[in-house]
């Protein structure tokens, strides 16, 4: 399969990569890229140069297309590539407001063209294991998740119109996913603070109080505020606790007064993960990883955190 890559800046170069020298049945193609750096980029990876996504869509080169650019173009590149039939994963957020990710998805559907959106904390190591060992931990009550990140230095972040949002959609859409893959309960309504503590226009800091499917109650806290990382999730069950860092690769269970390891692992490529079962999807070997509905589910909770923190009551998603 061809493939043609819109955005090949720090994250979707490393889908480039891949593409190149990972994934026997995939072959790059095509590159679209803003940047002059885009032309060396293309001509490294022997694919083709497109100034223009829209050139790269409609290319006879293509077959299908990744997307990895700020959320305010998504919608136009799943416009066309619904009207050319070329599958389409996107990088997360899917788009900067729900109405525009319900009106991809719909797009998508009714021209009957895959959409995948690149949820990858999903492939984490650790996040697959609390997936695994958490239906062994009892009845869950309550729960608590961080991701907790450095200031960005990308000047699109901080531009509304091509964001949507800050922290809130760039990091918590993560964490929500996470915890609906995790837990399989869904985020019913939140109650949020956000703030911009090192930026101008768009939120750096988030803790959003969030009511779950179940009963379950949970906190969320997101930043990109110290030059220090940390991913955090605990679960508070019946049975025991259970804990795990998703960046610093572990994860521990308390019972009654002690703590045991259950889990020790070592970062692994997300993104070569998710290429391969989004080949397999589109062989027709296993479903779709990452639907459009799902990426749609994330930036509701997102957008509902940041309608909340205007003056903290609680917002339904």
């Amino acid at each position: 399969m061809r493939i043609g890559i819109i955005g090949t800046g720090r994250h979707g170069s490393r889908y480039a990569n891949h593409v190149v020298n990972d994934m026997q049945d995939l072959e790059l193609t095509a590159i679209a890229r803003r940047s002059e750096k885009g032309k060396e980029q293309a001509e490294a990876w022997g694919a083709s140069y497109f100034s223009d996504f829209k050139d790269l869509i409609a290319s006879d080169q293509v077959d299908g297309v990744i997307a990895a650019v700020p959320p305010g173009l998504n919608l136009k590149i799943g416009e066309l590539c619904a009207r050319a039939k070329k599958p389409l994963l996107l990088e997360k957020p899917m788009a900067t407001n729900s109405r525009d990710g319900a009106q991809l998805v719909r797009l998508m559907a009714e021209a009957a063209v895959p959409l995948t959106v690149g949820q990858t904390l999903r492939y984490n190591p650790v996040i697959r294991k609390l997936r695994e060992e958490l239906p062994n931990r009892g009845t869950l009550y309550t729960l608590y998740a961080n991701q907790r990140l450095e200031p960005s230095v990308l000047d699109w972040l901080e531009n509304p119109a091509e964001a949507g949002g800050g922290i809130t959609f760039h990091i918590a859409v993560h964490v929500f996913d996470a915890l609906h893959y995790i837990t399989g309960l869904k985020v019913l309504r939140v109650s949020a603070m956000c703030r911009a503590c090192k930026t101008k226009n768009l939120e750096d800091m988030a803790l959003i109080h969030v009511e779950m499917e179940g009963g379950v109650a949970g906190i969320i806290d997101v930043s990109k505020l110290s030059t220090s990382r940390s991913g955090r999730y605990e679960f508070i069950c019946e049975k025991s606790q259970l804990h795990g860092d998703q960046i610093h690769g572990y994860v521990d269970v308390i019972s009654a007064a002690g703590e045991e390891r259950i889990g020790k692992f070592s970062q692994v490529p997300t993104v070569l993960a998710l290429l391969q079962d989004w080949q397999l999807f589109l062989q027709g070997g296993r479903e779709n990883p990452v639907t459009g509905e799902d990426g749609l589910y994330a930036i509701r909770v997102s957008e509902a955190s940041l309608e909340s923190s205007e003056d903290s009551r609680w917002v339904n998603v």
